[in-house]
């Protein structure tokens, strides 16, 4: 991980003190325990089941379809979205989740069709991966955590895993593992940073809930504005 250098951080930090009307405090600082926590309330208690079925029923507020899938079907069901998509061309992340969920054969079919064209991220092409994102008809990755709350799949970005894949293709499918789901943010805040307190934060974050859209104009909600216009999430019972 790459260690920058903070310019002029203690000047900063006590022109803040300063406009509190207070010392700036060096030490003893300790994380305060809150006597209620209504955020770690919604949907607590609920079976990854129960999650599974909240997430669904948010899809259709955000203008996302939906589908279910075990282990054995997914395979079909991907297809069965990458057809309802167009299909066309694909990218993909170079994630091993792909192969342990048995779904090369399924791009492997795909590749096949001359008019066809299927790129898994590559680290060595370096911006060409970027290129062959912004023509891609579909773009597909796993969610690494997902908010059953607002319909959230959050993704971790690494080597082989561009953020390209889930932004700048014209549509968009994330496969997600039952096991990942989460009532909402706050669960997903804590995982990242345990992940953060033993030095494995992934190089990028994002949040993603459904096709992009803004209703920032006039108050008319339109869909696609900055990334895919129509999202697919398959729910994967992976237990």
């Amino acid at each position: 991980m790459t260690v920058g250098t903070v310019y002029n951080k203690d000047k900063f930090l006590n022109n803040i003190a300063k406009s509190l009307g207070r010392e700036r405090k060096t030490a003893g600082v300790v994380r305060p325990e809150w006597k209620h926590r209504p955020q770690y309330e919604v949907f607590k208690g609920m079976s990854q089941d129960e999650l599974a079925a909240q997430l669904e029923d948010q899809c259709q507020r955000i203008h996302t379809v939906a589908k279910r899938a075990t282990i054995q079907t997914l395979p079909n069901v991907l297809r069965e979205a990458i057809a309802e998509l167009g299909g066309k061309s694909i990218v993909n992340w170079n994630d091993p989740r792909f192969e342990e969920y048995s779904l090369t054969e399924v791009f492997e079919e795909f590749a096949k069709e001359e008019s066809n064209e299927f790129h898994v991220w590559d680290p060595a092409l370096g911006e060409e991966n970027i290129t062959i994102s912004e023509r891609a008809n579909i773009g597909i990755t796993f969610s690494d955590i997902t908010l059953a709350e607002s319909g959230s799949v959050v993704l971790f970005s690494e080597k082989g895993k561009g953020r390209s894949v889930s932004l700048l293709p014209a549509t968009y499918i994330a496969i997600i593992p039952k096991s990942s789901i989460v009532p909402r943010m706050s669960q997903a805040a804590t995982k990242i940073h345990q992940m953060a307190q033993k030095g494995r934060i992934p190089s990028c974050i994002n949040f993603i809930s459904g096709p992009s859209n803004s209703a920032d104009i006039e108050l008319n909600l339109v869909v696609g504005v900055h990334g895919p216009i129509k999202a697919t999430y398959i729910i994967v019972d992976d237990k």
